[in-house]
């Protein structure tokens, strides 16, 4: 298997994991670990820059094989919403700062994607 198709397997991977932890800290509402209106607005990112869209395509493109050039349109796509999530927990970290190190990972693992310019 191609070395980019596992990372952008393992991104998409981590992308519906992401999603699955908001939504869990949603529905939980643990008022002592996040504030509930906060995590609402992270969820609604989610929703609005399509992350589960792109996780699963990003998962079925490169199922067999690498197709580079959607793949970098997913992962531009994906980095758009990333950069908003990651500047709305950055400006709440006291009410956020669980979320830092699953944006640490995401942002890493896109960024580990992004075309090489020579």
């Amino acid at each position: 298997m191609n070395f980019e198709m596992q990372k952008a397997n393992m991104l998409a991977e981590n992308i519906n994991g992401f999603i699955k932890y908001v939504q869990k800290s949603h529905d939980h509402k643990n008022l002592l670990r996040f504030n509930p209106d906060k995590v609402y607005q992270i969820k609604l990112f989610i929703e609005e820059f399509k992350f589960q869209i792109l996780a699963d395509e990003l998962l079925r493109i490169n199922k067999y094989d690498w197709d580079g050039k959607y793949t970098h349109y997913l992962v531009d796509r994906f980095n758009e919403g990333i950069a908003v999530i990651d500047e709305f927990v950055k400006n709440n970290y006291d009410d956020l700062f669980l979320f830092t190190a699953r944006l640490y990972t995401l942002k890493n693992l896109s960024q580990s994607l992004n075309r090489k310019v020579t």
